[in-house]
C-alpha cells in the first residue's frame, strides 16, 4: 500500500507518493535522489513535513524522507577558557529535540526558536525564525547535495543568502538537499539578548535584557501553546503548518494606520499578517467546513479532522484575496506547495 503524505505532514493532507525511500545515510539520501533523477522521476525530499501543503491527488513521483541522525561537536564544551562551541547536526535531526539539547549544555542562540516542528536540515532553507530569533545567526556554514553539479558543496554563512525567512536554498527551489548543518554557539547560561516584546513580558525581563536559557524556553513553549504552534496530536488548532502567512515588508506610507511596524535595513517596514488577516475580518476560528483559521491564532489555517488540500487552499485564498481588497497587501504562504497553488 502507498504511502500517504498525509501521515507524514503536520496538516495532515496530501495523497499518495509514487515511490517512497526512507534514508537513514547521506549515501542512501543522494544514492534515491540520484537514481530517481536518471529515471526521469519527480523527486520530493521530505522532512519533517512541518511546511508542506500537498495535493490530494499526491505525489507521482519519489519521495525521499531524511531520516539522517547524528551529532558531531569540535570540542567537548569543558573547557572554560573557550567560550563557543561548533555543532554539526545530521539534516534528518529532530529541530526541537537540539534546541533542549543546547538549552541542557548551555548553547546559546536557539532558545526561542523551541518549539518549532519540523527537521535540522529544513530550517536554513526557510531562515526559521520566532519571538526575535532566527536560525541565521548561529549557522555557521551549510552542506548540501547539489542536484545541478551532482556534488557534495558546503556553504559559508556569508555565501547562504540569508534573509527575512529566505535563502539561496529557497531562491534555487530543488537544487539543494542539506545533508547537515553546522552551528556555532557561545556558551552560557543565559540567552541571548531578549528582542521581542511578548516574550520579554512573559519572562518579566525589560526587552534587550538576558534571561536563563530555560526560562527563555519555558516561556516560548507557553507562548506557541497558546498560539496551538506546539504539536498535539489531540488538538486540532495544532493541525497546521504553523503561520501560513509570511510578515509582509511594505513601504513605510503603505502600512495600515494601527497595525504594527517594524522598521528593516532596507528603508521598508514589516508589518504583521495576523494584524492584517484579523482586521480585514477574518477572526480566530473563522471558517465554516472542515479547514479554518486556528482558534488560538488567525495566522495558522487548520485541519479540523478530515479537510482535504483543496478546503485548505479555498480557505488560503479567501484570506489573502480577502486581506489584499481591504489593505492592498497580498500575503504570501510560507508552507511550500507540492502539487498545487494558491
Amino acid at each position: 500500500m502507498a504511502e500517504r503524505l498525509a501521515d507524514h505532514t503536520t496538516l495532515r493532507v496530501g495523497g499518495p507518493a509514487g515511490t517512497w525511500v526512507r534514508a537513514t545515510t547521506e549515501d542512501e539520501l543522494t544514492d534515491a535522489v540520484t537514481a530517481a533523477e536518471m529515471a526521469g522521476e519527480p523527486v520530493l525530499v521530505l522532512g519533517g513535513g512541518s511546511n508542506l501543503l500537498v495535493a490530494d491527488e499526491g505525489f507521482a513521483g519519489t519521495v525521499v524522507e531524511i531520516a539522517t541522525a547524528g551529532l558531531t561537536l569540535d570540542h567537548e564544551g569543558d573547557d572554560p577558557t573557550c567560550g563557543g562551541v561548533l555543532a554539526t547536526v545530521a539534516a534528518g535531526e529532530t529541530w526541537d529535540d537540539l534546541v533542549a539539547l543546547a538549552v541542557e549544555r548551555g548553547w546559546v542562540g536557539i532558545e526561542a526558536l523551541s518549539g518549532i516542528p519540523g527537521s535540522v536540515g529544513a530550517t536554513p532553507i526557510q531562515n526559521v525564525g520566532a519571538y526575535g530569533q532566527e536560525v541565521a545567526q548561529t549557522i555557521a556554514s551549510v552542506r548540501v547535495w547539489d542536484r545541478k553539479l551532482r556534488g557534495i558543496r558546503t556553504f559559508a554563512h556569508a555565501d547562504c543568502g540569508f534573509g527575512y525567512r529566505h535563502s539561496r536554498f529557497k531562491a534555487d527551489p530543488g537544487r539543494h538537499v542539506v545533508l547537515s548543518v553546522t552551528f556555532q554557539f557561545r556558551q552560557g547560561t543565559l540567552g541571548a539578548p531578549v528582542a521581542y516584546a511578548e516574550l520579554a513580558r512573559a519572562l518579566g525581563v525589560e526587552t534587550g535584557a538576558r534571561a536563563p536559557l530555560a526560562d527563555v524556553r519555558e516561556a516560548v513553549l507557553g507562548l506557541r501553546r497558546g498560539k496551538g504552534m506546539v504539536l498535539d496530536d489531540t488538538d486540532h488548532d495544532t493541525w497546521s503548518a504553523g503561520s501560513f502567512f509570511t510578515n509582509p515588508v511594505v513601504a513605510p506610507d503603505d502600512v495600515p494606520d494601527g497595525a504594527p511596524a517594524w522598521p528593516q535595513p532596507d528603508g521598508r517596514v514589516k508589518t504583521s499578517a495576523a494584524w492584517l488577516i484579523e482586521h480585514a475580518g477574518f477572526a480566530k476560528g473563522y471558517g465554516a467546513g472542515p479547514a479554518r483559521l486556528s482558534t488560538k491564532h488567525t495566522l495558522a489555517l487548520t485541519n479540523r479532522g478530515d479537510a482535504a488540500a483543496d478546503d485548505l487552499l479555498a480557505l488560503a485564498r479567501e484570506v489573502r484575496d480577502g486581506v489584499e481588497a481591504r489593505f492592498g497587501i497580498r500575503l504570501v504562504n510560507e508552507p511550500v506547495l507540492v502539487g498545487c497553488e494558491l
